[in-house]
């Protein structure tokens, strides 16, 4: 078995017992981060059905594909705020490598993530102050 893309909840866990139930529908993440994690593995595997479903639908743009030419290549988690199971919103600050057309790359983001209807959605990148 290999390493999730996402690097493993704990790190090292399987991509069958990390991201892959999200990413088949089978079990919908239970925390910001997971939902995180598993939007990462989605970009990374291609899995743009799971990008869709995932993004709250009050800021979901009209095409939510990923790019084809983009190989995301490592995630790292720099921190969370709130997000648990117990919470109705939470953020979550990542770094994800990439190589693209023009070359490696790093995505730094600052994520909103809300909960609705009892399930977590990525809401928007989080505004500078």
């Amino acid at each position: 078995m290999s390493v999730c893309p996402c690097g493993g909840l704990p790190a090292g866990t399987p991509f069958e017992q990390c991201c892959g139930p999200a990413v088949r529908h089978e079990r919908w993440p239970v925390t910001a981060e997971a939902l995180m994690r598993s939007r990462y593995t989605a970009f990374a595997t291609g899995d743009d059905d799971h990008l869709f479903r995932t993004w709250h639908p009050e800021n979901r743009p009209a095409d939510t594909a990923s790019d084809p030419r983009v190989e995301w290549t490592g995630l790292t988690i720099v921190r969370t705020e709130a997000g648990g199971e117990d919470d109705a919103a939470g953020t979550v600050e990542f770094e994800a490598n990439y190589r693209g057309p023009d070359g490696p790359g790093v995505l730094r983001e600052n994520s909103r993530f809300a909960k609705r209807a009892g399930r977590w959605f990525y809401a928007a990148p989080v505004e500078d102050a």
